[in-house]
């Protein structure tokens, strides 16, 4: 009997538990475009007051929160500050262009990480014809390309003060900010305190099958609602997907610290190979590494396949592991006893 596939490409590829299914088919639905679903209010109000903001948008996606946030505080003509690694900017099709005609300020960061001075130093001065209004500044936490890194407190309120004294929008991108959340200890009602809004993705490290909440003010959820809107992103009796969302607040948070483990465990095995020449630190649940010159990653993949394990790549020689709640210790175990048979099959 074959084993079972063990999918470390990403924390999205996650299915629904039993326990969240049956939370699924008992949710009560209306229609949500006309704001008659009681589950979508009931996620949209929870999630908003775990960080302390006061109202949400239910979403298909993070991307679309994203991007609904990001036109929302701009207009064509200004410009968004964030990382040149950032998944607004790099991962998501150029939608800042297409949908809001906004510029971007790319900034060079530590594993995906912006300091107080780097930003404040590419504000656009008022005066000059020839640039961009600078509106918004964007922080990624967790930073997927920095490996999962995460953002200390005292940084973001320092990047919030730049942003408050030049009168800019704070928008952070937390698709993963359970994961930093867990990984820190960070309180997430502070993050209502530093951010004009905030994307949490629902169907990463939570385990849902769809969606994203996007947060903020009352008055910046009603304008954002509309763009959501013209964007097709109105849904109608979404309470059977939000209820898993809801089910995923309630149960999958405090569960992340396994699946940080489980990527240290991963990190410390690969960190031990010889054909690896780097390990990102794991601080979460992802895993960067890259392969030296004399393991190719196309032999790399299929020794992996061969396993039955799936991986990402991440650039020449660069590849992603991510663990979540898929991926439990026995198979953890098994990734890393496939990792020392790819070292004892190298020449030499």
């Amino acid at each position: 009997m074959s084993l079972p596939t063990i999918d470390l490409r990403s924390d999205t590829v996650t299915r629904p538990t039993p326990a969240m299914l049956e939370a699924m088919f008992q949710a009560q639905v209306g229609d949500d475009v006309y704001g008659e679903d009681p589950t979508v209010r009931a996620l949209e109000e929870q999630a908003a007051a775990r960080f302390g903001l006061e109202a949400g948008l239910f979403c298909p996606s993070g991307t679309m929160t994203n991007q609904i946030a990001i036109k929302a505080h701009t207009e064509p003509l200004s410009e968004v500050i964030c990382e040149q690694t950032a998944h607004v900017y790099l991962w998501e099709v150029g939608g800042i262009a297409f949908h809001s005609g906004a510029s971007v300020a790319l900034l060079p960061g530590d594993r995906g990480r912006l300091t107080a001075a780097q930003v404040e130093a590419a504000i656009r001065p008022l005066d000059n014809v020839h640039y961009p209004d600078t509106r918004l500044i964007c922080l990624e936490n967790t930073h997927n390309r920095g490996g999962g890194s995460c953002y200390a407190m005292d940084e973001i309120a320092a990047i919030a003060d730049v942003a408050q004294r030049h009168k800019l929008a704070l928008h952070l991108d937390g698709a993963r900010i359970f994961n930093a959340l867990v990984a820190t200890g960070q309180r997430a009602e502070d993050y209502g305190k530093y951010f004009d809004s905030i994307s949490v993705c629902l169907s990463k490290g939570l385990g849902t099958p769809v969606g994203s909440v996007l947060l903020g003010s009352k008055s910046f959820i009603h304008k954002c609602r509309r763009i959501r809107k013209a964007m097709g992103g109105g849904m109608r009796q979404a309470g059977f997907l939000a209820a898993a969302g809801l089910y995923a607040l309630e149960h999958h948070v405090d569960r992340l610290a396994d699946d940080h483990r489980r990527a240290r465990q991963l990190g410390e095995a690969l960190a031990a190979q010889p054909y690896v020449e780097f390990v990102l630190p794991p601080d979460t649940n992802l895993v960067i590494f890259k392969l030296k010159p004399e393991m190719p990653a196309d032999t790399f993949f299929q020794h992996l396949e061969q396993q039955g394990i799936r991986a990402s790549s991440f650039g020449p020689q660069m590849i992603r592991f991510v663990t979540h709640l898929d991926v439990d210790d026995a198979m953890v175990q098994r990734v890393v006893e496939a990792l020392t048979d790819v070292a004892v099959s190298l020449p030499g």
